[in-house]
């Protein structure tokens, strides 16, 4: 049972000196969660407590299930972007039908995770890769800030997911800037810069959000112009099945999916960056699709729209000194206490407080750094960043995605099918064998071509090998009369390969060229076997080494039998 569920395995461990720590961590989350979950939820076009009401049964079912003891699960900027461009691609109005959408696809999307989790597939969020995830998160980030504009200045803005037409729509109502809101939203940017500087502990988002209200309570007649939140409904939230439309769940799969994904990154990842040596138990990817998937799929009966962890969150976690998940109850705790007897204090919240606290928030997710080591250090990547990058701020969210996932695969295929392919030259007076394009003194046969593939030999790169392998034994000329293929690097072979190979053994034979196998490895050698090329070539050119490889064709005896001896014995067991 403790390797299903986690809470079990540090549980019976539970140290009572852990619980003021816990109890001190937890708190303070929780008070950090309450403006950003109001400010997340209308990030995702939604009542501002639904932020709240996503904090709660994901955070409680983490604790539980989860395997990262400082993870702090609730509702992200990111997702909750993700949330809003989802819910745009369904042409439905009105609040209700906007929550129902947001609902369903917290269902859906805890759904995906789980599934993913049962069947162990954590694996396949590996093709999608770190630069593409850094141009994706970087522009998804302006996206979040740029739609913030409407809030911080208090000019009309419509939402878009495509930042020329928020900046155009921008530039045309620049005039109609309302100067309290702008003016109260830059002070509360001030103010969380301050803090984040005196000390990152200080709940700074806390502090501006009880000011604002303070502020516009006291003092409304001044900031008359000043956009509140007003009426947020107290109490928890009831029970009640997702609306299971079939047309808009076959519509928001896309996006369920991304979201799934992106979720599934951002709790492993935050949680890998903060193991220690203290914890108890260690992240396990495949656990933590399973804990945030039955976190989503249950918190969506109860009004939750998609939940992961939180990078903020989870820094200001382990920084007050959560050593368990027993945090994230105290966490909960606290929201219960605000959903029952507090969401009236936060009627005169300023929504330009929230713009602040939202800008501050994403600034951190613009990796200009991670552009400047790639630039340095692989141009490919680099450019992959840029172009998913530009592609989601000039495309939207989801076509960002798909164009990041294609680059990704095209990627995989591309450097999978033309892998780098080595021709081999002897140290001098060594058994060992190095690139000759990487080292100058090394010797060369004028009759051996010894050629290493360093890659898996399947079908989208049989081509390649066969091409490379016919211009390097050209090159070599009249001469040539050995090929030494070193299958150190290859590890595997599909049927296609083992065609190709059948093929090039009876190519060469007509050429009087023999060919030799060295470093075969295992289910090389079988796959070999049962295509026929080991009873072709015969086992007596197959070899441990390139150096036996070499003694056997140089000197044309059998000193090197003992090669062989091991080969067969090695083949036999």
């Amino acid at each position: 049972m403790k390797k299903y569920i986690p809470i079990l395995q540090w549980i019976s461990k539970y140290n009572q000196s852990f619980l003021k720590q816990d109890a001190l961590a937890g708190i303070t989350v929780g008070i950090v969660l309450i403006p950003q979950g109001i400010a997340y939820a209308l990030i995702a076009g939604l009542p501002p407590i639904y932020g709240l009401y996503t904090a709660l049964i994901p955070q409680v079912v983490y604790a539980i299930l989860g395997t990262s003891p400082k993870v702090a699960v609730g509702p992200v900027a990111m997702d909750s972007l993700l949330v809003a461009a989802g819910i745009a691609t369904i042409a439905t109005t009105g609040t209700e039908n906007i929550v129902a959408i947001a609902v369903l696809l917290a269902f859906m999307v805890g759904l995906f995770q789980f599934l993913l989790g049962v069947f162990r597939l954590g694996f396949v969020v590996n093709f999608l890769s770190k630069p593409v995830i850094s141009g994706f998160t970087s522009a998804a980030a302006m996206i979040i800030g740029i739609n913030q504009l409407q809030n911080f200045f208090g000019i009309p803005i419509p939402r878009s997911n495509r930042v020329h037409e928020v900046v155009l729509h921008f530039l045309k109502e620049i005039t109609a800037i309302n100067l309290q809101t702008f003016g109260l939203g830059a002070g509360a940017i001030l103010l969380l810069f301050v803090f984040k500087r005196i000390h990152k502990s200080i709940p700074g988002p806390l502090i501006v959000v009880v000011f604002g209200i303070l502020l516009l309570k006291f003092f409304s007649k001044s900031f008359d112009e000043v956009a509140i939140i007003k009426d947020i409904p107290s109490g928890l939230p009831s029970f009640g099945v997702p609306d299971f439309n079939f047309q808009q769940f076959s519509e928001i799969i896309p996006i369920a999916l991304t979201i799934s994904m992106i979720g599934f990154l951002e709790t492993v990842s935050i949680g890998k960056s903060l193991e220690s040596n203290e914890d108890i138990i260690y992240v396990k990817p495949n656990q933590e699709l399973i804990a945030i998937g039955l976190g989503n799929i249950l918190g969506s009966f109860f009004k939750s729209y998609p939940a992961t962890a939180s990078f903020s969150r989870s820094a200001v976690n382990q920084d007050a000194g959560a050593k368990t998940g027993m945090a994230a109850f105290f966490s909960v705790a606290i929201l219960i206490a605000v959903l029952l007897f507090l969401t009236p204090v936060f009627y005169f919240l300023p929504k330009t407080i929230l713009a602040a606290i939202i800008i501050v928030s994403i600034l951190k997710l613009i990796d200009f750094n991670e552009a400047i080591r790639l630039w340095e250090l692989n141009k490919v990547d680099f450019w992959m960043l840029l172009v998913t990058f530009v592609g989601t701020l000039s495309f939207g969210i989801k076509e960002g995605i798909a164009l990041g996932v294609g680059l990704s695969l095209l990627m995989v295929i591309f450097r999978t099918s033309k892998p780098h392919i080595a021709v081999l030259g002897r140290i001098p007076n060594t058994q060992f064998f190095r690139n000759i394009n990487r080292f100058d003194d090394v010797e060369v046969h004028p009759e051996v071509l010894i050629v290493r593939f360093d890659s898996h030999l399947y079908f989208a790169n049989t081509d390649y090998f066969r091409e490379q392998l016919n211009l390097l034994s050209q090159e070599k000329g009249a001469a040539l009369k050995l090929i030494i293929l070193d299958g150190e690097c290859i590890n595997g072979l599909d049927s296609t390969g083992a065609m190709m190979w059948n093929n090039r053994i009876d190519y060469y034979a007509q050429l009087g060229v023999k060919i030799y196998f060295t470093n075969v490895k295992g289910p090389v050698r079988d796959a070999m076997t049962k295509a026929g090329i080991i009873e072709k070539i015969g086992i007596e050119n197959c070899f441990m080494s390139n150096a036996g490889a070499m003694a056997f064709y140089e000197t044309g005896n059998r000193e090197s039998q003992q090669n062989l001896s091991s080969y067969i014995e090695q083949a036999n067991g």
